[in-house]
């Protein structure tokens, strides 16, 4: 991966600036801050995956993104450019995008600690959702056959019919928010019931209700009709990777959360 980093640094003609290198899930992407040869500041991230896996929502998120958004009024840090590789069987797209010089709100997507955020931070998320949602799509967040089997397993209802489906970022969490405002990570973004961003991110506040209550605020969405298709669907998500051992400190309010739905 550092060889390959570098060769995509090479061909983009940007510097690699030392100190900065941060792997993600499984040494499945390195990032790294960057210059291009005219000084700006940018992040040179790659990503691999074997080669008759490069392909699809996942792959191309980014560039889909690009294309479809731009920089949400600059919300969204703009891809630059992109270089594509293979070797041996295995291939590397490296992203080269503005570097975003803010630290995310969270180092952990479950938000640990109260944050105290302007009203003006929360108008611009609501605002740069909602342009997001009126974008037109092909591309799929979430898929209905997902929800009528994990939501009556782990949320213990039909899964409910959803009255409209949007375009959804579909990873909105605290690690992947700045402040000013900055929506990181553009992988998997897609259609999804509407509501599904806000109910992601109510989710990854259950431990603070504070907090938890501001999102609702922000969305009204959350606790109406509307919402309880998303709602229902990003519980039983979060409730099936406690299954398997992860987000453990959501457990607890996830199922008093899967009570109000049920409920609902």
């Amino acid at each position: 991966m550092r060889a390959h980093h570098a060769r995509a640094a090479q061909a983009l003609d940007v510097r690699v600036e030392p100190g900065g290198e941060f792997w993600g899930w499984a040494g499945r992407t390195l990032g790294a801050p960057a210059r291009t040869a005219t000084g700006q500041p940018a992040w040179l991230r790659l990503v691999s995956a074997l080669e008759d896996k490069a392909s699809g929502k996942l792959w191309d998120g980014a560039l889909d993104a690009q294309h479809a958004f731009g920089d949400l009024d600059r919300h969204r840090p703009a891809l630059l450019a992109v270089h594509d590789a293979v070797d041996d069987g295995t291939a590397y797209r490296a992203e080269l995008s503005v570097r975003v010089d803010q630290p995310v709100l969270s180092d952990d997507p479950v938000l640990q600690r109260d944050l105290q955020l302007p009203d003006s931070w929360w108008a611009d998320l609501t605002g740069a959702l909602e342009k997001v949602a009126a974008v037109d799509t092909g591309r799929v967040a979430v898929r209905q056959q997902y929800m009528d089997r994990a939501i009556p397993e782990f949320v213990g209802i039909p899964a409910p019919v959803a009255p409209c489906w949007t375009t959804a970022h579909a990873d909105v969490h605290w690690a992947n928010l700045c402040a000013p405002l900055r929506i990181l990570d553009w992988e998997g973004w897609g259609r999804a019931p509407e509501g599904f961003d806000a109910a992601t991110l109510y989710a990854y506040s259950l431990l603070q209700e504070d907090v938890a209550a501001r999102v609702r605020d922000a969305f009204p969405v959350l606790g109406s009709p509307a919402g309880l298709a998303a709602e229902a669907t990003v519980c039983a998500q979060l409730l099936q990777t406690v299954s398997r051992g992860d987000n453990l400190t959501l457990a607890d309010p996830l199922r008093d959360w899967s009570e109000e739905l049920r409920r609902r």
